[in-house]
């Protein structure tokens, strides 16, 4: 019984350009797919949830920031502080 190979392109994607690929997942690899999250992306979106809870946390204390960056919530909270009252940037 002689050994079977497959042909190439006979498992290719249908959009793949090339279908000179011996198995689907030879076809896959080939278009350099990522699956996984960006990691990058992530690490941003936790940073921009922090500065957010940051500033719920002060509206909760009554303060008011001028915006919800980080640097904004904290002067806030700074002279609320100081003041002993509220910060109201509006």
């Amino acid at each position: 019984m002689p050994s079977r190979s497959p042909r190439k392109g006979k498992n290719c994607a249908s959009a793949c350009l090339t279908k000179d690929h011996k198995t689907f997942g030879e076809c896959m690899r080939a278009k350099s797919l990522q699956l996984a999250p960006n990691i990058m992306g992530l690490q941003i979106n936790k940073e921009g949830e922090k500065e957010l809870q940051a500033y719920r946390d002060a509206r909760a204390q009554g303060i008011k920031p001028a915006g919800t960056t980080k640097a904004k919530v904290e002067e806030a909270v700074r002279i609320s502080q100081e003041t002993g009252r509220a910060y109201e940037a509006w």
